[in-house]
């Protein structure tokens, strides 16, 4: 079995192994002609139960095979250009290097005596993207899994910053539409049912500064502890951007911690057209950014950022056998002393390659080309009878409803619409997402994919329009 070790004796096995795996992983690409194949649980789960764990195939070239028929074959690809649902980006070639050479080397990024060369390269990554941001020359960071982590981290430093000694008091302000991670981080910091206090939006999803100071001047009314306020850029559901300036106003008003969830806004970042969509995120004390999502990166690459360095005390543990205190008076950069996380992949090598390959203006065009792409299809949409769109995208988002010119009944136009996008996802033929608006079934196009067009936004648009129309004729035929 040592066989199977990778070192410097089974280097050329390594070799022939990836390259078998890789040359089919690119043939399934050139070839893959729809984002998904249809499969169902039901025929999917009995292939993968067959399968006898304690009985291995031995055989590199065999174990490729079993995986084309129980993985690769029905994975949904978020390459195709109608895949059209989630945040997941098509990713960078670059990238799926760094994936293959980090894998290989298996560098472990808590401590320098793991990683050595692995801390730097993060470290000047924090850097560049706390330079980009604008958050000054105490600014600090780490990489982590993804925006949920970030989110909780970024809390955890506030929550320790308002120095109150009583977590019930505390309250974390977020739009009614910020990412679920927010509630749910307040529950895993041991904040009270009622911690998180949800602000209204105004039409175009973007938190109601009015609304936030009536609500910290009621907490400070009531005697509670306004701990953090969280500012999205780039709500999940519609794209949207807080307005950041009149939210940084805000906090510095009441002395409040101020988080920027940028986990998908912070393409923005590198973008060449629309940076200034975002003015305002230089004033937060912390910042989420997911590099998986709108710079093209492989799962998992994120980062919290802060802007006082001091403040990542609060996650900082000191063991004898990783991380001694001492280690801190020889200047040993432990990058653990400042993650949630141990054990951590070298993940920043995905964006290393990727910015010394193509270039942050590289990125940020890819980005730009999405955010255009949203405003063509909100044209269409905004022009096609058939729809409701709900806001002009100021990202790459689109909501909108398939509205059947006979129907008066809204909870009959719902099930059109969820039977809709159910149906399109069966036929394999284009994914999409879901979402409810004002308690109202909605549709939902993330458009993360340079390579998706006008047309494909106007054929899935037809297939969407074709299928509830199908579900309602099948329903009236039933009622009559």
């Amino acid at each position: 079995m040592r066989s199977h070790l990778l070192n410097g004796l089974t280097a050329e096995h390594y070799r022939r192994s990836v390259t078998e795996g890789v040359e089919r992983v690119a043939a399934k690409l050139a070839t893959t002609e729809r984002p998904f194949t249809g499969v169902t649980v039901d025929t999917l789960s009995p292939r993968i139960d067959a399968i006898d764990l304690d009985r291995p195939l031995g055989d590199t070239t065999a174990v490729l095979d079993e995986l084309e028929d129980v993985y690769l074959r029905d994975a949904v690809y978020f390459h195709h250009p109608r895949y059209l649902a989630h945040l997941n980006c098509p990713v960078v070639i670059p990238a799926v290097l760094a994936e293959a050479v980090l894998s290989a080397v298996n560098s472990s990024l808590d401590t320098w005596d793991q990683s050595a060369g692995g801390t730097l390269i993060e470290r000047k990554l924090i850097d560049w993207t706390t330079a980009r941001i604008g958050l000054g020359p105490a600014a600090d960071g780490v990489f982590t899994s993804g925006g949920t982590q970030s989110n909780l981290q970024a809390l955890l430093l506030a929550r320790e910053e308002a120095k109150s000694d009583s977590l019930g008091r505390l309250r974390v302000f977020a739009s009614e539409v910020s990412h679920f991670s927010v509630q749910k981080s307040a529950k895993l910091l041991g904040l009270g049912p009622d911690a998180v206090v949800s602000i209204p939006v105004d039409h175009d999803k973007r938190m109601q500064t009015l609304a936030l100071a009536r609500e910290l001047e009621r907490c400070a009314k009531d005697g509670l502890v306004p701990m953090a306020v969280v500012a999205t850029a780039g709500s999940t559901d519609f794209g949207s951007i807080d307005p950041l300036p009149e939210v940084a106003e805000l906090c510095a008003r009441h002395g409040v911690w101020m988080h920027v969830d940028a986990a998908y806004g912070c393409g923005l970042l590198a973008s060449v057209k629309y940076r200034d969509r975002i003015e305002g995120i230089e004033r937060a004390d912390s910042v989420t950014v997911d590099y998986h999502k709108s710079f093209f990166q492989p799962v998992s690459s994120s980062a919290v950022l802060v802007r006082d360095a001091a403040t990542l005390r609060h996650a900082t543990y000191h063991a004898e056998y990783l991380n001694p205190r001492r280690m801190v008076q020889e200047r040993i950069p432990n990058q653990v002393d400042k993650s949630l996380q141990t054990t951590r992949r070298f993940d920043a090598l995905k964006l290393w390659l990727t910015l010394r390959t193509m270039g942050a203006d590289g990125i940020g065009q890819l980005f730009d080309e999405v955010c255009d792409l949203a405003r063509e299809g909100w044209r269409l949409l905004a022009a096609d009878p058939r729809y409701d769109v709900v806001v002009e995208p100021s990202l790459s988002t689109l909501v909108f409803r398939y509205v059947p010119p006979a129907v008066t009944d809204p909870a009959e136009t719902d099930r059109a619409n969820l039977y809709a996008r159910k149906a399109l996802f069966a036929s394999g033929d284009a994914v999409v997402a879901g979402t409810e608006v004002a308690g109202r079934q909605y549709l939902k196009f993330t458009l993360l994919n340079p390579e998706t067009t006008t047309a494909d936004i106007a054929a899935v648009l037809d297939l969407i329009a074709g299928h509830a129309e199908q579900y309602l004729g099948v329903s009236l035929d039933r009622a009559s």
